[in-house]
């Protein structure tokens, strides 16, 4: 089973002086997930090289089991130190992709061409799209073969308005992603802040916020049984 995971380029919290990037949770829980399930993995990201961590995901309050880990794990920091660029990777060569957040993928992902028509291949091959948090933005420009965007009637999750007021960046990110999903269609729900919470419509898959990321990986690892 060959699985991809596409992570963010982008670094800049908006007009802020605060750097961001991919949160360290979405990626290391799904990593180990897939891995220790027999995956093989292929790291990608819009620049390839080393994508940038959002500093706050590596504070001590938001270390895990997996986390921990993979500061411990030579191999993994490696593969991490050096993604392929996302232009060079194809839908053919995997059986999934996933999407880990971090507030990164709302500025670069989300309009990104090459991941607009990497998902659209998926999609179209009827293979399994997982993202988790911020990264359901990936899927806002993503279209079907008849026009209609991807989301439009599907059951979706993402990090809600709540969640983003928690952390106090309602007004520095680009737009509410619960909100972004709404106006394209897609059928919303959530749980309570900062639970975890996972939903499959399909071959779709999403995750509200960090915590629901190895319950995305589970789900991902469940379609492809």
């Amino acid at each position: 089973m060959n699985i991809l995971i596409v992570l963010t380029s982008h670094d800049k919290l908006g007009n802020t002086q605060e750097k961001t990037g991919f949160w360290l949770e979405e990626f290391a829980s799904p990593y180990y997930t897939l891995l220790d399930a027999g995956a093989n993995i292929t790291i990608a990201s819009p620049k390839g090289g080393k994508p940038p961590l959002d500093p706050k995901s590596d504070a001590a309050d938001f270390q895990t089991e997996s986390t921990k880990r993979f500061k411990a794990d030579e191999k993994a920091n490696e593969v991490l130190a050096t993604t392929v660029k996302l232009s060079s990777v194809k839908e053919s060569d995997f059986d999934a992709v996933m999407y880990p957040g971090g507030h990164g993928p709302l500025w670069d992902l989300t309009t990104d061409s090459d991941s607009i028509a990497l998902i659209e291949a998926f999609v179209k091959a009827d293979k399994p799209v997982a993202s988790v948090c911020h990264a359901p933005s990936v899927l806002l420009n993503v279209k079907l073969s008849n026009g209609e965007y991807l989301v439009k009637g599907k059951k979706v999750t993402a990090f809600s308005n709540t969640e983003e007021e928690a952390v106090q960046l309602t007004d520095i990110v680009p737009f509410l992603l619960e909100d972004a999903l709404q106006s394209k269609g897609a059928i919303y729900s959530k749980v309570d802040d900062w639970h975890s919470y996972a939903i499959t419509d399909g071959k779709l898959i999403t995750g509200q916020n960090p915590g629901s990321s190895q319950a995305v990986a589970k789900e991902l690892l469940k379609l492809l049984a």
